[in-house]
């Protein structure tokens, strides 16, 4: 693959990126200190403003008011709108939203379209996605509780959820439930539409992490859906695709999770060299100049671009060949990038000392929000159990070692 970003990436994504550092930056220490609802208003004048320049929504296709771009594209773009603590949702690019609109887009049928994916592309109302559960390893997503069963013209849902991402104020929430407990492990679930509005679904809190419960947006929810009852055309694609729809959504979310980890890690690397040539150790001495910041700074920069360059691979590879053939790739980034992610802000916080530990620079936020990238969309040990029997497989398909270094992970695809 070329990894030269085309000249009209490199030019939204100067845009982009000066309105992130001159636009957003300055409202974050507003964020730290204070509740994500009371940004809404600014923001929602920010959005506008996203709009007005064309830059909104950049993975969405142009029909549904996006920027149209392709996934190793909007990659890049990902990228410097992680940057920010706000870069994504008001670009509207933020999860769950994103990937409930590319399932929208793929699965639902025009009626969903119409009632609930153009507002989402419009930014007029948010959406959650409901599939964790408290009683159930969320490492196995085709073992869960919640049961949605048939009653005339409704399903009726009954159920326990958590980690459900901005369920605070969204409009509609897409549950995974069990809707034929006899059938196949991977052909038992589905996806259903809900309007939180539904009697029967109740938002019980915002989980506390770490310390911080959050607001809005900004927040992962406890639900409990008890007899939840919506009509049978709120199933989204058909009964018992549930499992398939999920990792759809997952192979391309994974990417653009990836890539705001590494525009975190490139921030959080700019704030630890930044400090380091401003704080003095002594009248002649800074930071800086201690070898042990500066193997740091060396080893921060290498796993970054080594990172940035696994996930365009990957990226390059859904592009062409779709993302159950870059499986693989999709499994490797998801760990390696996340634990590049909490190294690099990990050594950042060290470099600030006592400053670090605090809300005064985003570091901190990051730190308690982002150390769940090596749990969430898969943990970190199940990916690669993956990934080594995938390869391992490919060894045993050919009876001894492969002949490349390709032909290992091709073998078990």
């Amino acid at each position: 693959m070329d990894f030269t970003v085309p000249a009209h990436i490199e030019k939204v994504t100067t845009q982009i990126r000066r309105f992130v550092e001159t636009e957003l930056y300055p409202l974050e220490p507003a964020f730290l200190n204070g509740e994500f609802r009371d940004l809404l208003p600014i923001l929602e004048e920010k959005r506008a403003e996203v709009k007005q320049r064309g830059l909104w929504a950049p993975f969405l296709p142009v029909e549904y008011g996006g920027m149209g771009l392709k996934l190793t594209d909007f990659a890049h773009v990902s990228e410097v709108l992680g940057l920010s603590l706000l870069g994504h949702y008001t670009f509207n690019s933020q999860a769950p939203d994103v990937g409930n609109m590319e399932i929208l887009m793929e699965f639902g049928n025009e009626a969903q379209k119409e009632r609930y994916l153009k507002p989402l592309a419009k930014g007029e109302i948010r959406s959650c996605f409901a599939m964790t559960e408290p009683e159930h390893a969320g490492s196995n997503p085709i073992y869960m509780g919640t049961r949605a069963v048939r009653d005339g013209d409704e399903w009726v849902i009954d159920g326990h959820k958590w980690f459900t991402t901005a369920a605070d104020g969204a409009t509609v929430a897409i549950v995974m439930a069990v809707t034929d407990p006899e059938a196949s492990r991977h052909r038992r679930a589905s996806q259903i539409i809900v309007p939180t509005s539904t009697p029967g679904f109740t938002l019980v809190r915002n989980i506390s992490v770490m310390g911080e419960a959050g607001s809005d947006h900004a927040s992962h929810a406890e639900v409990r859906f008890d007899a939840c009852r919506v009509p049978v055309t709120n199933l989204l694609g058909e009964e018992g695709a549930g499992f398939a729809i999920a990792q759809e959504r997952l192979g391309p979310g994974r990417i653009h999770h990836c890539m705001r980890w590494i525009g975190i890690s490139e921030r959080a690397l700019d704030l630890l060299c930044r400090y380091s040539l401003q704080r003095r150790l002594s009248s002649s001495q800074f930071l800086a100049d201690q070898q042990s910041v500066q193997h740091w700074i060396a080893e921060s920069r290498a796993e970054i671009n080594a990172a940035r360059l696994m996930v365009l691979q990957a990226a390059w590879k859904i592009d062409r060949e779709g993302a159950y053939s870059a499986r693989i790739e999709i499994s490797t980034i998801k760990f390696f990038v996340a634990n590049v992610l909490q190294k690099v802000l990990d050594r950042a916080i060290q470099v600030h000392g006592a400053l670090g530990m605090t809300d005064d620079t985003p570091l901190a936020y990051w730190y308690r929000h982002e150390r769940a990238a090596r749990i969430y969309d898969g943990p970190d040990e199940v990916h690669k159990m993956v990934i080594a029997r995938r390869i391992l497989n490919g060894y045993r398909s050919q009876g001894g070692p492969p002949g490349g270094p390709e032909s290992g992970t091709e073998g078990a695809q």
